[in-house]
C-alpha cells in the first residue's frame, strides 16, 4: 500500500547512512529516523518553481534518494514509510491539526506515524521541519523525552486527541494534535494538493527550507535565515540573492539546477 516494493532500499539506506542489517526492531526504526532527518532537508521549492509535488516513489526515490534535495511532509513521510514497509514494519498512516503555538481549529494537513517496534509503538514524524523530532518517541501519553538538546512531549486532551509539545525556555509549545484516526496514502493525496495550491497555503508564497539537528534548528523562510539555539536565542539575516546558491548547498545540502536558482534568485530574494 506504500509503495515498498518501488523503492531501492539499499539506495535509500545509502542516502541516510545507515549502516547493518535492517530489521523491523526499534534500534533500526530509530537509526533509519534519524538518519533521515539527517539526511533529507524539509523544503517546498518544487512549489516555488511552479511545479507540481508527485507523492508516488518512483518520483521521492528520484529526487530525493538520487538527487540533492528534500521535501516537505507528505514526501518525506511516505519517502520514510516506503522504507518501513520494505523492512517489514508494521505501521499506521495519522493525520494532524498544525498548531504551533494556538488552539485555533485549523483542517487535517500533516502527516505522521504510528509504529510497532519491540512490543511497543511509537510516534515518529521526519517530515515536521525545524521543530520535528530527532528519532520516534514512545506512543504513551504524558511522556517527555530529550532528543538532544531538544525535549518533547506527548498529551492527552478532550475526546482522546493527542497534543506533540517541545519544550521552549517559556514552557511547553503545541506543535500539533492528532486522533487515532487512520489515514492512508490516498488521504496525504488530498492534503497535499491543498497545501500545494491553495492560496491560503503557507508553503504557496514563499521559499520555505529547513533542517533540525542534536543542538541547532536552521529555517530559510523567504530570505530571511534564522538559526535556533536550545536556549531559545536566535541569530537572524537576510541572505541576497547571490549567496542563496551556497546557502542552500552548504547549511541545507541542496543542489539545485542553475535555471531553477536563477528563477528563485528573481522571484523570491
Amino acid at each position: 500500500m506504500w509503495g515498498g516494493g518501488g523503492l531501492d532500499l539499499d539506495a535509500y539506506l545509502a542516502r541516510i547512512g545507515f549502516r547493518g542489517e535492517a530489521r523491523p526492531d526499534l534500534a533500526t526504526l530509530r537509526a533509519v529516523h534519524r538518519g533521515h532527518v539527517a539526511a533529507f532537508p524539509f523544503e517546498n521549492l518544487e512549489i516555488m518553481l511552479g511545479r507540481p509535488i508527485v507523492l508516488d516513489v518512483t518520483a521521492l526515490q528520484d529526487k530525493m534518494v538520487r538527487g540533492p534535495r528534500g521535501g516537505y511532509c507528505y514526501e518525506q513521510n511516505l519517502l520514510f514509510a516506503a522504507a518501513l514497509e520494505r523492512i517489514g514494519f508494521s505501521f499506521t498512516g495519522l493525520g494532524a491539526r498544525i498548531r504551533m503555538g494556538s488552539d485555533r481549529p485549523r483542517a487535517v494537513t500533516h502527516m505522521l506515524l504510528k509504529i510497532a517496534a519491540d512490543g511497543q509503538e511509537w510516534l515518529a514524524d521526519v517530515g515536521f521541519g525545524a521543530e520535528g523530532l530527532l528519532e520516534p518517541m514512545l506512543f504513551r501519553d504524558g511522556v517527555e523525552v530529550r532528543q538532544g538538546e531538544w525535549t518533547f512531549g506527548l498529551t492527552t486532551a478532550d475526546h482522546g486527541v493527542r497534543i506533540l509539545r517541545s519544550l521552549h525556555p517559556e514552557g511547553w509549545f503545541d506543535l500539533y494534535s492528532f486522533t487515532l484516526e487512520e489515514r492512508y496514502p490516498v488521504d496525504y493525496t488530498v492534503m497535499n494538493h491543498y497545501i500545494a495550491t491553495h492560496p491560503h497555503s503557507p508553503f504557496v508564497a514563499r521559499p520555505v527550507v529547513q533542517r533540525t539537528a542534536p543542538g541547532t534548528r536552521r529555517s530559510l523562510v523567504g530570505p530571511l535565515l534564522t538559526i535556533t539555539h536550545p536556549d531559545g536565542t536566535a541569530q537572524e539575516r537576510v541572505v541576497p540573492a547571490t549567496e542563496l546558491g551556497a546557502l542552500l548547498r552548504e547549511i541545507f545540502g541542496i543542489e539545485l539546477a542553475a535555471e531553477d536558482l536563477a528563477m528563485l534568485e528573481k522571484s523570491f530574494f
